[in-house]
C-alpha cells in the first residue's frame, strides 16, 4: 500500500520554506536531482521535497538519484521505502570502488576521494537525465564545521553555500543549511525512516585513516555550544553578516 507523507515538524518546514525563500533554492519549473546517499540527512529532504512537491504554489519535479559505488550495494531496503512514498529514484551505476583500490594509496584518507567522486558522479546523472538542479542534504552543522575546518587547516574563511552554480552549469542546492543535524536525526528517528549508516560508506572497505580533523571540530563545537548554547544562532547568522573590507584583504 502506498503512503502519502511522513509527518515532519513544522518547526523543521518552516526553516526549509524560509531558506528557499531567502536564497531563491527551487523555482518555478525546476527540475532537480536529489542526490540520495540513505542517511538520514538525504532522505528526510527527500520527503521534505514531496512534501514540497505537493503543497507549494509553485511547480516543479524532482527525482532521487543514488550513486552505485560497484561493490554490491542492497538498495532493496530503500528502493521499497521509496516507492512506498511515490518517490522517485534512480540508481545510478558506477565503477568508483574499482577505481579507488587502483589509484588511493594504502592507509590514505579516502573520505575526501569518494567526496569528489560522487559529486561527479551526480552531476553526470542531472545532465544525462536533464534536470538543472542538484540538491544536496548539508545541514546547518556541516556548514559550521567547514568553516572551522577551513580556518585551522586551509587558511581560508569559507563554509557551504546555499546555492551555487558549477563549472558545469549545474545550479546547487542545500535546503536544509539552515537546519541543525539534530532536528533531521529526530525527524528520522520518529518516522522510523530506513537509515543507511555508515557501514555504507566506501571507504570503510579499506585500510582507512579516522577523519580525525572533523570529529576534533565536531569535539570542539560540542564544548562550545555547551558554553555558548546559541553558537549555531549566531554563526548562521554570521554568515550573512560579513564586513569583508575589515579583514587583512589589500584589494579591500
Amino acid at each position: 500500500m502506498k503512503r502519502r507523507e511522513i509527518e515532519i515538524s513544522k518547526k523543521l518546514l518552516k526553516i526549509v520554506g524560509r531558506t528557499n525563500g531567502e536564497f531563491g533554492l527551487i523555482e518555478e519549473g525546476d527540475r532537480i536531482v536529489l542526490g540520495l546517499s540513505g542517511g538520514k540527512d538525504s532522505l528526510m529532504l527527500a520527503h521534505i521535497l514531496k512534501r514540497m512537491e505537493r503543497h507549494a504554489p509553485f511547480k516543479f519535479q524532482f527525482t532521487a538519484v543514488t550513486i552505485d559505488y560497484g561493490m554490491g550495494e542492497d538498495f532493496s531496503q530503500l528502493t521499497h521505502h521509496l516507492k512506498e512514498y511515490e518517490i522517485p529514484h534512480h540508481i545510478y551505476k558506477t565503477d568508483i570502488f574499482e577505481i579507488a583500490q587502483e589509484k588511493i594509496r594504502r592507509n590514505s584518507s579516502y573520505c575526501s576521494f569518494f567526496s569528489r567522486m560522487r559529486r561527479g558522479a551526480l552531476y553526470s546523472a542531472t545532465k544525462e537525465l536533464g534536470y538543472n538542479k542538484l540538491a544536496l542534504g548539508h545541514h546547518l552543522d556541516d556548514a559550521v564545521e567547514s568553516f572551522f575546518m577551513n580556518i585551522f587547516y586551509n587558511s581560508t574563511m569559507r563554509t557551504l553555500a546555499p546555492k551555487y552554480t558549477a563549472d558545469n552549469g549545474i545550479v546547487v542546492i542545500r535546503p536544509l543549511i539552515q537546519v541543525r543535524e539534530r532536528q533531521l536525526l529526530n525527524g528520522a528517528l520518529k518516522a522510523n525512516l530506513p537509515i543507511i549508516g555508515d557501514e555504507a560508506c566506501p571507504s570503510m572497505r579499506f585500510d582507512i585513516k579516522v577523519p580525525y580533523a572533523r570529529y576534533e571540530v565536531k569535539s570542539l563545537l560540542k564544548d562550545l555550544e555547551k558554553k555558548y548554547p546559541n553558537i549555531f544562532f549566531s554563526l548562521n547568522r554570521a554568515f550573512k553578516n560579513i564586513h569583508v573590507d575589515s579583514f587583512f584583504n589589500k584589494e579591500k
